[in-house]
């Protein structure tokens, strides 16, 4: 089945700095996949959407979370720890897409059921191929479970 057959996968982008949004969405339109990309900008946001809370009551639950673990209001860590005590929520993939190498962070997003740990790319090609790589895996290679 070619990717045209196919419905767009729906991407929910958890990142507060409007450059990255902008290199992510950029990356994305030069993918092979089709894609609905949501943005939200803080982690209390970010909940709201995976609960289809207020403003984001028709938004379909996301395929994959990428998430920034430095937002305001709420930080990637506690959006994680609230993902994992939810059920319906623990089951959508969290990449964290982050510009921290620290180890301790590494650490705690796969303690927190992140499913990858990405470091941001500091130049747009190098961002781009992270972001096909990413498609690939989990949308060609990975066999994910029904919503």
């Amino acid at each position: 089945m070619s990717s045209t057959d196919r419905e767009p996968i729906e991407i929910l982008l958890a990142e507060d700095n409007p450059g990255d949004v902008k290199l992510t969405r950029k990356a994305l339109d030069k993918g092979d996949l089709l894609n609905n990309l949501h943005v939200v900008n803080d982690g209390v946001e970010t909940m709201k959407f995976l609960r289809s809370e207020g403003e984001y009551a028709d938004t379909p639950m996301p395929d994959l979370l990428l998430l920034d673990l430095n937002m305001p209001k709420k930080d990637g860590r506690q959006v994680m720890e609230d993902m994992d005590a939810d059920p319906q929520l623990r089951r959508i993939p969290v990449v964290v897409l982050t510009s921290s190498e620290a180890e301790e962070d590494v650490v705690r997003s796969y303690e927190l059921s992140a499913n990858a740990y990405l470091t941001k790319p500091v130049d747009f090609d190098g961002f781009v191929e992270i972001i096909n790589r990413l498609e690939n895996f989990w949308f060609e290679i990975v066999k994910m479970p029904p919503k």
